[in-house]
């Protein structure tokens, strides 16, 4: 009689492809949960981006209610190379004829010519600032003199010069070289009449040919050179006198900074008007937020029959009724003022669901920015009385925020994903647990076939001697 052998296997069968087949029966179930996270990974991930463009459509929303969002105004100046001009939101359209006469200065002095490179003799410089408009100088009692020492012979106008620099004395120092000399040029940091400054200089040895005085401006008469004055700014504006002691002018119209560049030759024109394109652009924000989230919501929900491909959120009830919400957000009523829902300043929803703007109302209402002003950002204790900006605020709040329709949604994915890796888990574990058991189970068949073939054998071989001697 015959037997069946195999290679490490008694018995002669496929015990490991045929446990693995059994095991692949047992893992089966894993290709339908991997592909229940994979839905439930793929949704989680639309409502991540869903819940940014909700935020932004609310704070698109908080943009519109912002005190000073209509409010918005642009100065041009008529001569903007001569004249500019600068304008805060909020501030009222007007206008003014500006005409400027002098241009502030900052003063500048030169001292006596001094050998190039040489040391100075011992001595200190003090360095005052103030005012020299009545001929004599005034010193400002806010600002402290700054002193800078002089050591003999060692001190050459370039040491002295980044002294004054270091020292923050409100003046700059610069070595000005030619072929007579070196000489020190000193300037104030600032312009105007009161940032003026003088220079008294001490001298330890006075009349050794390396005397500091050659540094020192005192007024007319001195040995330093006045080479430009300290001076105002000085300007009309719609015939009134001003002065400033820059030559970029605030706080002069409340809201208005004007920057000063060349003196006029004629009247310049500064004009503040209602910017319509900023506010138009503001608008044109919380309209392309709003289609945004509205076209996600669309396409994800949406099926189509042609190619019969359904959107990630097709079915998903949280979406649809999010999507309905913020269309029923969109038409809601803020009473007390001239306007009252988007569509009386031109904001329309159209059939297929987008929102655009009508230019012609929209360029209307902008001509009555405190009526957009009540419509988009009125207060009131009452939820339902406020506008429309803060409305559309705290309503996208509520969708992101805890416990919000948004929130409990990503929560219940989170937790379908987590408990369908845990029946993965599951499977994976029922599975290895059979694969030991038919192991267990082929492999004492095995055995046991394997004691049968001996017993086969060896009875096969009795056989065959019994013949032999019984012949």
């Amino acid at each position: 009689m015959a037997t069946i052998t195999s290679p490490g296997m008694a018995s002669g069968l496929p015990i490991k492809e045929m446990v693995a087949q059994l095991v692949a029966l047992e893992r089966a179930p894993l290709t339908g949960l991997q592909t229940q996270v994979t839905k439930a990974q793929s949704k989680l991930s639309i409502y991540g981006t869903i819940s940014s463009l909700v935020t932004t459509l609310g704070d698109a929303g908080a943009k519109l209610a912002e005190a000073n969002a209509f409010k918005a105004v642009k100065a041009t100046s008529s001569l903007p190379d001569v004249v500019g001009v600068t304008v805060k939101a909020g501030t009222p359209p007007t206008g003014f004829s500006l005409e400027v006469q002098r241009l502030a200065t900052a003063q500048n002095t030169s001292s006596a010519v001094v050998p190039a490179g040489s040391g100075m003799g011992a001595g200190t410089l003090t360095i005052s600032l103030g005012n020299w408009g009545s001929g004599s100088f005034v010193a400002n009692a806010e600002e402290e003199p700054v002193l800078i020492t002089v050591e003999e012979g060692k001190d050459t106008l370039k040491d002295i010069a980044q002294q004054i620099n270091d020292s923050d004395a409100g003046v700059t120092a610069t070595v000005l070289k030619d072929a007579n000399g070196e000489r020190l040029l000193l300037r104030s940091k600032s312009t105007g009449a009161e940032m003026g400054f003088q220079v008294e200089a001490t001298d330890a040895d006075a009349g050794d040919g390396k005397d500091l005085g050659r540094l020192a401006y005192m007024g007319a008469g001195s040995p330093s050179t006045l080479t430009q004055a300290g001076l105002n700014a000085q300007a009309t504006i719609n015939g009134v006198a001003i002065e400033s002691a820059s030559n970029t002018v605030a706080d002069t119209i409340d809201g208005l900074t004007f920057e000063l560049k060349q003196l006029t030759t004629t009247p310049v024109n500064v004009t503040v008007a209602n910017d319509k394109d900023a506010m138009k652009k503001t608008v044109q924000g919380f309209v392309d937020a709003y289609n945004a989230v509205m076209d996600l919501l669309a396409t994800t929900t949406k099926y189509d029959p042609e190619t019969k491909v359904a959107g990630s959120l097709q079915g998903d009830s949280t979406a649809t009724g999010l999507r309905n919400a913020i269309r029923g957000m969109m038409r809601s009523s803020t009473p007390g003022g001239e306007f009252t829902q988007l569509l009386d300043i031109g904001i329309e929803i159209k059939s297929d669901g987008k929102m655009s703007i009508n230019s012609t109302k929209l360029d209307a209402a902008l001509d009555k920015p405190a009526e957009l002003g009540k419509l988009f950002g009125a207060t009131s204790d009452d939820p339902t009385q406020r506008g429309f900006g803060l409305k559309l605020d705290a309503f996208a709040d509520g969708l992101v925020e805890s416990g919000g329709t948004l929130s409990n949604r990503t929560e219940s994915l989170n937790a379908s994903i987590k408990r369908t890796n845990k029946e993965m888990d599951k499977v994976v574990d029922r599975a290895a647990r059979a694969e030991t058991r038919y192991l267990a189970y082929y492999n004492a068949m095995d055995a046991n076939v394997a004691r049968l073939n001996s017993l086969n054998a060896y009875i096969t071989q009795q056989i065959t001697m019994w013949n032999k001697n019984t012949g």
